[in-house]
């Protein structure tokens, strides 16, 4: 009874509009950043190199290189602080944490690019004409 309660509560704050993203994408995470009395949005654009389950618990982690120093940022999946999530690219891993990109620089720390079924159809329509 009491976990049903809970679970009842809890699926009022779950996000309907949540983007369909896993580790390895290129991400553009449009987040609410308050400033004293204004509000405005930032974009954090990088590479999900984590995503934990759990309903309204579930976070990813983006990792980006600013100025050559590595940034991570964990962002709350369910929050009500961020407008959108953009996918860029899909990427091709075959890990569900990438946590060894952290020691990786330059070329070595990017990720295979996973075409898009429609993008190869597109092509060949291109190539045919």
């Amino acid at each position: 009874m009491r976990h049903a309660a809970i679970q009842h509560i809890e699926a009022k704050f779950l996000r309907q509009d949540v983007t369909t993203f896993s580790t390895g994408d290129s991400v553009r995470v449009h987040w609410k950043v308050k400033e004293g009395e204004k509000e405005r949005v930032q974009a954090f654009e990088g590479i999900v190199i984590r995503k934990t389950k759990g309903s309204h618990r579930a976070t990813f982690t983006v990792r980006k290189l600013s100025f050559g120093v590595g940034v991570e940022r964990v962002f709350p999946l369910h929050s009500p602080r961020y407008e959108k999530i953009e996918v860029l690219s899909r990427g091709d891993v075959n890990r569900k944490r990438l946590f060894y990109l952290r020691d990786l620089k330059g070329k070595a720390a990017r990720v295979d690019v996973l075409e898009e079924p429609n993008a190869k159809a597109s092509k060949k329509a291109a190539s045919a004409s």
